[in-house]
């Protein structure tokens, strides 16, 4: 599978919840390359345990923002966390997306996940989209 992910925001996976989980599994890391095709880059995927408390997750979401990873997956990183923590989490992206890298969000609550989007990416088709206003994201949930 062939994706191309814009580096500086972050990009929500939208869909049913089968086939983000099928993209998120399908993304293989070691394949990573830059737009040009030649440089591979370096990837990290941030998930969470069960057990993962909020600081546990944000600590995560740091280290990405602190480390070499060009590309950030996110996948399923809130899972089992109350609104305020969700939002407290998928929040702390932006830095990260801001300082140059491109980060892939999947998430159980897309309407949380869309509120920190600058891109969407709808599965199956794989077709990016640019998030213009908060009227486009109620559609898009809606």
């Amino acid at each position: 599978m062939g994706l191309r992910l814009p580096v500086g925001g972050v990009t929500v996976l939208l869909g049913p919840v089968a086939a983000r989980a099928e993209t998120m599994a399908a993304l293989d890391p070691g394949s990573a390359r830059c737009a040009g095709g030649h440089a591979s880059l370096s990837v990290v995927r941030l998930t969470a345990a069960p057990g993962d408390d909020v600081p546990n997750r944000l600590a995560a979401v740091l280290r990405a923002g602190s480390g070499t990873a060009s590309v950030v997956l996110v996948d399923r990183l809130t899972d089992g966390l109350a609104a305020d923590d969700r939002r407290a989490v998928l929040t702390a992206l932006r830095p990260v997306a801001a300082a140059g890298r491109a980060v892939l969000v999947d998430d159980g609550d897309p309407v949380a996940a869309l509120s920190v989007a600058d891109t969407v990416l709808r599965t199956p088709s794989l077709a990016l989209e640019q998030v213009g206003d908060v009227d486009e994201l109620e559609q898009l949930v809606g």
